[in-house]
C-alpha cells in the first residue's frame, strides 16, 4: 500500500489513502479539499522517493470532515504554605482530514 510521510502544523504523519487523522487548525471550510505539498517522502515498497527536504512535485488531497477542539487538558499549579493555587485549561483546536489520494 503507497503511503507518503506529511509535515503540516510543524508534525510529520505518515499517510495512507483512506486515512482519517487530526492535524492543526486548517482555515478551511468542512468538505472543501485540502492539499499538503510538504511530502518529505512518497512510495510503496521498495519505491521510496525520499525528499532533501522534501519530494519535488509531489503532493496529498484530503478532504475535510470536520472543525473540532480536542479534549480538554487541565493545568494545576500549586504553592505549598503559600495560598496559591491556580487552574487553567485550553482545548486545543483541530481539523478531522480524511486522505484521499496521494500524487507521487
Amino acid at each position: 500500500m503507497a503511503y507518503a510521510i506529511i509535515q503540516t502544523g510543524g508534525k510529520q504523519y505518515k499517510v495512507s489513502v483512506g486515512d482519517k487523522l487530526d492535524v492543526e487548525k486548517l482555515v478551511i471550510a468542512e468538505g472543501d479539499t485540502a492539499t499538503f505539498d510538504q511530502v518529505l517522502a512518497a512510495g510503496e515498497g521498495s519505491n521510496i522517493r525520499v525528499g532533501a527536504p522534501t519530494v519535488a512535485g509531489a503532493s496529498v488531497s484530503a478532504k475535510v470532515l470536520k472543525q473540532h477542539k480536542a479534549d480538554k487538558a487541565t493545568t494545576f499549579k500549586f504553592r505549598k504554605r503559600k495560598g496559591f493555587h491556580k487552574t487553567r485549561g485550553h482545548r486545543q483546536p483541530l481539523t478531522l482530514v480524511q486522505i484521499t489520494a496521494i500524487n507521487a
